[in-house]
């Protein structure tokens, strides 16, 4: 399909390879009434609308034209770290925790994750795939167009491999983004499975390893959840280093709660990133700003659960390369909604607009590998979002809504 987008404002994170930090994260490419053209799912010119491009020889004859005049033409949205594929509800724990229970309690009576995992496994694949993809397209209409997607509500080699099969099938469906699978081994610990944790880091990981690849065929990413409860950091070393002997990139949920040392641990193992991070001080930042390993913020968590959120301010003026994203999960982030995290980082994580851009964008694909989206630039993919607004400040200051007047996802106009 080839479009020509014309007179927008472009907004977009400087095309640099690797992730932004520091000061750079401030810094935005902006040109006024620009005209962008498309061609078979990539970005070929940017250029002022001045230039004559949409007169050109150029565009391709019979592109679908896109008049774009007052509104802001950006990056669409990477979401790098979601738990979306999922069946059940959390409504009564969410109940509970209204009346005044906190998330270990209810963990601790047989709820939150625990109960998710029992709804998973009685769920089909074919059951899984269609609520993903229900979610997956409301992440598109809301300006998503790369989404990561974890496993870790099966626990077992079986449970897992149906939701990584379920991901898949997922994603193969029409009008949902990009999905980049995560394999989520080490989420909480099956109090019911004797020698869990060396199961899961032998046949669960070996029947992962072996059956499942990313959609471009390369290896999975390992996660874990590092937490008092769940899996200690001695487990998680465990877990990873078996993951890394099998060539597969691990990342980590740590810090939520307490910090327990794992960021250390995480960076000296050359994790791809750290997430959660709402419990880290100063030596986490300071370790992570020295590191290569990615700092991911999640603020739903925070306004969902407890009011306490990770000090984004902090690791960036540490110098950590640090993105954000949903963490869409039915129990501490029921949101599809990237615009809303922008807005939450903004008002509770220090972040500045210019910031919380590069994280949602170029950051996030980074955290992802994936090296050609998260900008506008010749010879990107061209996923983009068109905003309803002439000035970009409005996504993080308008909260709740959907500014997303228009969706280009690989090149296809699939709408808003």
């Amino acid at each position: 399909m080839n479009v020509l987008i014309t007179g927008a404002r472009v907004v977009t994170p400087t095309d640099t390879v690797g992730p932004r930090r520091g000061r750079a994260m401030e810094l935005l490419y902006v040109m006024d009434e620009a005209d962008v053209l498309v061609r078979e799912g990539r970005i070929v010119a940017v250029e002022p609308a001045s230039s004559g491009l949409a007169l050109s020889r150029d565009v391709p004859k019979g592109a679908t034209v896109i008049e774009a005049q007052g509104r802001v033409l950006m990056p669409g949205f990477v979401d790098c770290h979601t738990h979306a594929c999922w069946a059940g509800s959390r409504l009564d724990e969410w109940q509970m925790k209204l009346q005044g229970a906190t998330y270990q309690q209810i963990m601790a009576s047989g709820g939150g994750i625990m109960s998710t995992v029992r709804a998973t496994r009685e769920a089909t694949r074919e059951e899984l795939a269609a609520s993903l993809t229900t979610r997956l397209r409301a992440m598109l209409r809301h300006g998503t167009t790369t989404v990561e997607v974890k496993s870790g509500y099966g626990l077992s080699w079986e449970a897992e491999s149906k939701m990584l099969g379920a991901i898949a099938d997922a994603s193969r469906a029409d009008g949902v983004p990009h999905v980049t699978p995560t394999a989520l081994l080490g989420h909480v610990i099956d109090p019911e499975v004797p020698g869990f944790v060396a199961a899961t880091c032998g046949r669960t990981l070996h029947e992962v390893a072996t059956h499942h690849r990313r959609l471009d065929g390369g290896p999975l990413a390992v996660d874990a959840y590092c937490e008092k409860g769940s899996w200690s950091v001695e487990d998680c070393v465990r877990l990873f280093e078996a993951a890394k002997a099998r060539g597969m990139p691990i990342r980590v949920h740590t810090d939520q709660f307490n910090a327990l040392g794992m960021v250390q641990e995480a960076i000296q193992l050359g994790a791809v990133s750290c997430d959660h991070l709402e419990a880290s001080g100063p030596a986490e930042f300071e370790a992570l700003g020295k590191s290569e390993t990615m700092a991911v913020i999640l603020p739903a968590c925070g306004f969902h659960l407890d009011g306490r959120y990770a000090n984004g301010r902090a690791l960036i003026d540490a110098g950590a390369a640090l993105a954000m994203a949903t963490n869409c999960n039915p129990g501490s982030a029921p949101t599809v909604s990237m615009a809303m995290i922008v807005a939450l980082a903004v008002r509770h994580c220090g972040l500045r607009v210019p910031e919380a851009i590069h994280a949602a964008t170029a950051n996030a694909a980074a955290v992802l590998g994936l090296r050609d989206r998260g900008s506008i630039a010749p010879g990107k993919r061209a996923d983009m979002m068109l905003l309803r607004h002439r000035d970009e400040r409005e996504l993080a200051y308008e909260f709740g809504g959907n500014s997303v007047d228009m969706v280009i996802a690989n090149g296809r106009v699939v709408g808003a």
